[in-house]
């Protein structure tokens, strides 16, 4: 029997990192040539420059548990006692528009209008009580922050949100009503992070991060888990990225279930982080961070993911913001899904590549549909549907 499973080991004094296929026959050679194929060792991690000089900040390379496949069944079993499956909608008026057979997994259609929720359900859900009476703190341009209070509400625990000054208000009033408290703090995402991680010190809360969290990553993962257990043969899944907690987690399974899927990241080139990071295998922090498209806002990489995608993910591309627009009008026009500009990104990245996948069976996740009329109106005033 194989399994694809990430772990580790020591060699020449040193804990490596792999993902590969370990079989329960030594003398398995179809197994042992997957192994060479994939279980590579992970570049070494640096961490950029203007981070070394502060030796208090929170950054490096990760040094946890990584999420394993068995982690994902196991949220499954939890997430599905809160949470019915999202739907995954063969597009058939989309497919003629793209020439790419395409399949939208619906994550625009949870509770909280996104994906995240499948992780803070979970990530609580195992938190000791000791942890949740002290309660939680975690910082979002809205997503994350409504997953964190859609799951403590549902385990009687109390959530504090930091959120960029700026923040979308339709986002920030869905956590105030999941009964989470919101505080506003920060030019963006990653000043709101910093202040968050110092509240949660001062009180003693726990805190949750975006990205950096193996439960959280194991509980988005179950979106992949569904589409695969549809749509076995999916040839291809792209993923909006901000963090990279969702990209993760279709690499994880997409490539545990299916060593040959492509699995593609995609991120807005107006806040490019997560991609510079992966090209230069550096983790960065960014001046820039001007995309409209708050919920992949971030002008930081951070190390679980990069432990985790550097040496899985086949690619991670960058679209532009009008293209962002375009697909939300598109996916509108053909599916009538509302998607909000993260969401968006799968499709302006399938489009981008459709020629490479012509003939093709490919999943897009929707991951959020939360986008408010203003935006729609830029977007209907500033681009047509493709």
């Amino acid at each position: 029997m194989l399994d694809w499973v990430y772990g580790h080991y020591w060699q020449n004094g040193s804990d490596v990192r792999y993902y590969g296929k370990i079989s329960a026959s030594p003398g398995n050679r179809t197994a042992r040539r997957s192994a060479e194929r994939v279980c590579k060792p992970q570049p070494e991690i640096v961490v950029a420059t203007e981070q070394q000089s502060n030796p208090e900040a929170p950054w490096g390379p990760w040094e946890g548990p990584l999420p394993t496949l068995g982690d994902v069944f196991r949220a499954r079993k939890v997430i599905a006692r809160h949470l019915p499956p999202t739907p995954l909608l063969h597009a058939e008026k989309l497919s003629e528009r793209v020439e790419v057979t395409t399949y939208v997994k619906c994550e625009n259609l949870q509770p909280i209008g996104a994906f995240k929720v499948r992780g803070g359900i979970y990530l609580i859900s195992r938190l000791p009580e000791e942890q949740r009476a002290r309660g939680v703190v975690g910082a979002s341009t809205g997503n994350h922050g409504q997953s964190i209070a859609y799951a403590a509400r549902e385990f009687g625990v109390r959530a504090t949100i930091f959120v960029p000054e700026v923040a979308n208000e339709l986002k920030c009033a869905s956590m105030e009503r999941l009964g989470a408290t919101v505080v506003r703090q920060g030019r963006d995402f990653d000043e709101s992070l910093d202040a968050a991680r110092d509240f949660a010190v001062s009180e003693g809360a726990h805190f949750i991060h975006s990205a950096d969290e193996p439960d959280l990553i194991a509980g988005v993962a179950t979106a992949t888990l569904e589409m695969l257990e549809e749509v076995p043969d999916l040839d291809a899944i792209f993923v909006p990225i901000g963090g990279g907690s969702g990209l993760c987690g279709a690499c994880l399974v997409g490539k545990s279930l299916n060593p040959e899927i492509t699995v593609i990241g995609v991120q807005s080139e107006s806040s490019p982080a997560v991609y510079e990071s992966w090209r230069d295998r550096e983790l960065k922090m960014l001046d820039r961070n001007e995309t409209f498209a708050e919920g992949i806002a971030t002008r930081r990489a951070f190390a679980l993911p990069a432990a985790m995608l550097w040496d899985v993910v086949d690619e991670i591309m960058l679209v532009s913001d009008a293209d962002l627009r375009r697909a939300i009008l598109t996916l509108l026009e053909t599916t009538s899904m509302l998607a909000e500009g993260a969401g968006a990104a799968s499709l302006a990245g399938l489009y981008q590549r459709r020629h490479d996948f012509a003939g093709k069976k490919v999943g897009i996740v929707l991951s959020g549909g939360n986008l408010t009329l203003e935006s729609l109106r830029e977007a209907l005033t500033k681009e047509r549907a493709w």
